[in-house]
């Protein structure tokens, strides 16, 4: 970003605020595409797990990209159908494969894979695979970058340790200069990927304190995945709203690696999800403590300078509160803050698709910069409203 956009957003912060910005401010640079190593202008594509939610979002998304070609789709239950059987609403997506078992794809004719497998089955998958293939990884096997964190919240050892270290963290807007040169991308979580994009920079800016941080999010149902649940039934979400993991949520430390990053001392959140009667969107307020002499506006303020020039990340007019339905099926983020009632603290509001920002589309928008290709290619779609 322009030192002259900086100062015009700043022009309004106290003298204290504009010492913390000039020092410790992360300004974004403006996307561009790493060269790529392709031969060919088009690479050829496998989405692993084709059949869940996040696989379709994939291809719905890689459908308007001039550079893929999905060449695979697995979906070991479905093995043998066709793609628009499994989901019609892409019946026009005549030029995909039908559904195979992924035992039986040849990795030697695929360029790059997204793996939308569940957590556990894609480490075992991923350290199978060719080790000259970009991979994008929807799963949570290798966000965590401490194994012992992964056992101790997933239960389990990690299967790939190796590629653990390897794994480049993929929230765009912060490690963008990672991710153009990744192999493995750990494509971040949706929660995370909400909550950290307002709070990640203000923590960095020392414009916000790193503790008593309470995040409430709340998620449509998608975030819970196709597999049939009885939680997840019409009945069980009907007409109501419902928290669930609470003091558990495998985000939570997905989120704190993050924002311990930031702020340059460990960070402990509160996080509570809720479940809402709706079929995609994510919502995280996010209650914040400011620094001495910070106020609301130049939280504000330091969040419009940071993302000036980022292409999905919007800082929305002073007083205008976020809607989810103003994302729905878009790969952008609405954020504002606003100053709270008890003197000293602020509420942030962030907003996402959690299929597309949160997932598939930040996805695909890493694979872009991966690739050598232009970050936004196949991902300005506007929001669908209503």
């Amino acid at each position: 970003m322009k030192l002259a956009h900086q100062s015009r957003a700043r022009a309004g912060l106290s003298r204290r605020t504009s010492t913390y910005i000039k020092a410790q401010a992360v300004a974004s640079p403006v996307p561009t595409a790493a060269p790529s190593a392709l031969k060919s202008d088009v690479a050829k594509i496998a989405v692993l797990g084709a059949s869940g939610y996040t696989g379709a979002e994939v291809v719905r998304l890689c459908a308007l990209h001039p550079n893929i070609k999905v060449t695979v789709l697995t979906g070991d239950k479905q093995a043998g159908k066709n793609f628009s059987d499994v989901f019609p609403h892409l019946v026009a997506a005549t030029n995909v494969p039908k559904l195979v078992k992924i035992d039986d794809v040849n990795f030697a004719d695929v360029d790059a894979v997204f793996c939308c497998l569940p957590h556990a089955t894609t480490q075992e998958v991923i350290k199978k695979l060719p080790s000259t293939l970009k991979v994008v990884d929807l799963s949570a096997d290798f966000r965590l970058r401490d194994p012992v964190m992964y056992a101790q919240w997933y239960g389990h050892e990690h299967a790939a340790v190796e590629l653990q270290k390897e794994a480049v963290y993929g929230l765009t807007e912060v490690y963008r200069e990672q991710v153009k040169s990744a192999r493995l991308l750990a494509n971040p979580g949706c929660y995370p990927t909400c909550s950290q994009l307002p709070l990640y920079p203000l923590l960095k800016a020392k414009l916000i304190l790193p503790e008593d941080i309470l995040i409430d999010a709340k998620s449509g149902v998608s975030g819970a995945g196709r597999s049939a649940k009885e939680s997840n039934l019409y009945c069980e979400i009907a007409e109501g709203i419902n928290a669930y993991a609470v003091g558990s949520h495998r985000h939570m430390p997905e989120i704190e690696q993050g924002l311990s990053e930031a702020a340059g001392t460990p960070v402990t959140i509160s996080f509570t999800p809720h479940l809402i009667n709706m079929s995609r969107g994510m919502q995280c307020t996010s209650y914040v403590k400011l620094a001495p002499g910070v106020t609301a506006d130049d939280l504000r303020a330091h969040l419009a300078a940071t993302y000036e020039g980022e292409p999905f990340v919007r800082i929305l007019g002073k007083g205008v509160i976020p809607h989810t339905r103003h994302v729905r099926g878009s790969n952008y983020a609405l954020i504002n803050v606003f100053p709270d009632r008890l003197p000293g603290r602020a509420v942030i509001i962030s907003v996402i698709d959690n299929l597309v920002k949160g997932a598939s589309g930040q996805g695909l928008q890493n694979l872009n910069l991966m690739m050598g290709w232009s970050e936004t290619t196949a991902l300005l779609q506007l929001a669908m409203f209503p």
